[in-house]
């Protein structure tokens, strides 16, 4: 087996506003963690995907940000994009909902895959706040500092860009707006998409049109939300 590793290359732009964040003393105790969880446990997604969100969308091209809770704890699940499943596993019951709203929303035909790698090479930052998870254990890796280290990706964005779109789905979500400077970015506020809470306000929040007629009105390229 591969060796488990935290430490996998981050892309350049990432990798500078964050870099304080790495020398944190939190971070060194999370790796240590990490290790001693790879040890004994299955661990979701593999040392690769971890940074998969920002690999794919670097820190200067991101338009939208979608947040996440945790990564999928199911084998073959995760790959490193909040709601996201690699091309051939079933659509879990959330990306379902998302795919539906966007049905609505915007006429585009719900997907024949889960693999939304292509919103984050458009510019949507897939981040879940938790960037790791024991097989099988939801929330196992919460509390362990990925929440202090994405929450500074957070707010690096609200500092230092500008008209950016933040979806925050559900309570956990919202929380986080505290973050973010609304007065240079568009913030979004919907239930979250799981089919507990999908009824009561996601349905018909058209967050989708909203966010793409915003970034057309900041001069900014709509995000092409189809797949296939």
């Amino acid at each position: 087996m591969p060796a488990y590793t935290i430490n996998p290359v981050i892309e350049q732009s990432w990798s500078e506003a964050l870099r304080t964040e790495f020398e944190h003393e939190y971070f060194a105790k999370l790796k240590q963690f990490l290790l001693e969880e790879k040890a004994r446990y299955n661990v979701y997604p593999s040392g690769s995907n971890i940074f998969n969100a920002f690999n794919s969308t670097p820190f200067h091209r991101v338009k939208v940000v979608i947040l996440g809770q945790d990564p999928y704890h199911g084998p073959g699940q995760a790959h490193g994009l909040c709601f996201s499943v690699p091309t051939g596993v079933q659509q879990p019951p959330s990306l379902v909902n998302i795919f539906k709203e966007i049905q609505s929303d915007l006429g585009i035909a719900v997907p024949s895959h889960g693999n939304l790698q292509k919103w984050a090479n458009e510019g949507v930052l897939l981040l879940n706040a938790t960037l790791t998870v024991r097989a099988h254990q939801a929330g196992s890796h919460q509390g362990r500092g990925w929440e202090q280290f994405t929450d500074a990706a957070i707010t690096k964005l609200s500092e230092q860009r500008q008209h950016i779109v933040f979806m925050l789905w559900g309570a956990y979500a919202q929380v986080k707006v505290k973050l973010i400077d609304t007065q240079k970015h568009y913030v979004l506020k919907a239930p979250h998409p799981s089919p507990l809470s999908s009824y009561r306000g996601f349905f018909g929040c058209k967050h989708f049109s909203l966010a793409n007629a915003y970034l057309e009105k900041m001069g900014l390229g709509p995000i092409d939300w189809s797949l296939d």
